[in-house]
């Protein structure tokens, strides 16, 4: 990484460090020692799963509560995988899976479902949703993905991501598509080891990266990463870790400028196969610009102090930092300022939605 030569403080890079963090708790309450990391990391946000959900006004209050834990001056971004089908972590409206919204085939209905789910999530006091799915079903093998794609014709998902983005985008909540460069193609869960897709270029540009690159021109403010070796592009690393792949793919060939995210550095995927150092090391200087902390606090705590450490070491991880908390400001002016006013928590599980 080339350096700018900024001089930079100590408290300057834990700031920054901090900012690069989405940070997950373990239960439907903030326990001490998560208010203890929170103190010292001052993350970007927080992301809910079941385990933190009783019911949709505890949701709404839980996020309250973590936003209070932040510095007003770099407002939490608030996430949850509110996807449909398998991934749903509220569950008073039961959203279909991406395919059944696929298999209807009517742009407009898929615009209308992004704009209902983004009513929804907003209403329970969340501002990012970690979808929609950008993969493409090419495996039937696929233990992970399946129905969580709009289907297997990589046209067909590419119109389907960008118009359930544009619904998520109009109700002021930040769309994230996923997993960049595609994770359709494998027969291993990530959560469980590393998966490979062992195809040529040429196929990975008409299958995998097609809706990625319809969802950058769309205006997408949110990737997230694939913990997926894909050997034809990097065969040393996966696509987290990847510069050919994020910085040579996705920055320089697609032009996007906006957010990078890791997919949980606790996946298997990545999790004690390299060195949480190098994880972190690589995949900055591949341009990621937050990590998913899902569940363990020292992991988070770790993780965060090695960012503090990597700029110390490195005048390009301080401009690597600089770039990515500026990134991340940028989202959050982008979606978070002048976003519609938050919907009553009523629409949860609405009569109207359930008809959608």
């Amino acid at each position: 990484m080339k350096a700018t030569g900024e001089q930079t403080t100590l408290e300057d890079r834990k700031r920054r460090a901090g900012q690069r963090l989405i940070l997950g708790l373990r239960g439907p309450g903030i326990d001490d020692d998560f208010r203890e990391l929170v103190a010292t990391v001052k993350p970007a946000g927080f992301i809910l799963f079941a385990r933190n959900v009783e019911e949709p006004s505890q949701v709404r209050e839980l996020n309250r509560e973590l936003a209070s834990l932040v510095p007003s001056a770099h407002p939490a971004l608030l996430s949850v995988d509110q996807e449909g089908g398998r991934v749903q972590r509220v569950r008073e409206t039961l959203w279909p899976p991406m395919r059944t919204v696929g298999n209807v085939d009517d742009e407009a209905a898929s615009r209308n479902f992004g704009r209902a789910l983004a009513d929804e999530v907003r209403a329970l006091g969340f501002n990012v949703n970690w979808a929609p799915c950008a993969d493409v079903d090419s495996n039937p093998d696929n233990p992970v993905i399946g129905d969580r794609a709009f289907g297997r014709s990589p046209e067909a998902v590419a119109r389907h991501v960008v118009a359930v983005m544009q619904g998520l985008h109009a109700g002021g909540v930040v769309g994230c598509v996923k997993h960049f460069p595609g994770h359709g193609d494998t027969n291993v869960d990530s959560h469980l080891d590393l998966p490979v897709v062992d195809k040529d270029v040429g196929d990975i540009a008409r299958c995998e990266l097609l809706p990625f690159a319809a969802a950058v021109r769309a205006g997408v403010g949110m990737v997230m990463t694939a913990h997926v070796l894909f050997p034809a592009i990097d065969e040393d690393f996966p696509a987290t870790m990847s510069s050919t792949i994020l910085r040579g793919w996705l920055r320089e060939r697609m032009g996007f400028e906006g957010i990078i995210c890791s997919d949980d550095m606790e996946m298997k995927a990545v999790r004690g196969r390299y060195p949480l150092e190098q994880q972190l090391d690589l995949a900055t200087r591949a341009t990621v610009d937050l990590f998913l902390c899902c569940k363990e606090y020292s992991l988070a705590h770790e993780a965060w102090e090695i960012l503090v450490h990597l700029q110390e070491s490195d005048p390009g991880h301080d401009d690597a930092a600089i770039a990515a908390a500026g990134r991340v400001q940028a989202l959050r002016e982008r979606f978070l300022l002048g976003a519609p006013p938050q919907p009553e928590l009523a629409v949860v599980g609405s009569r109207a939605h359930r008809d959608l």
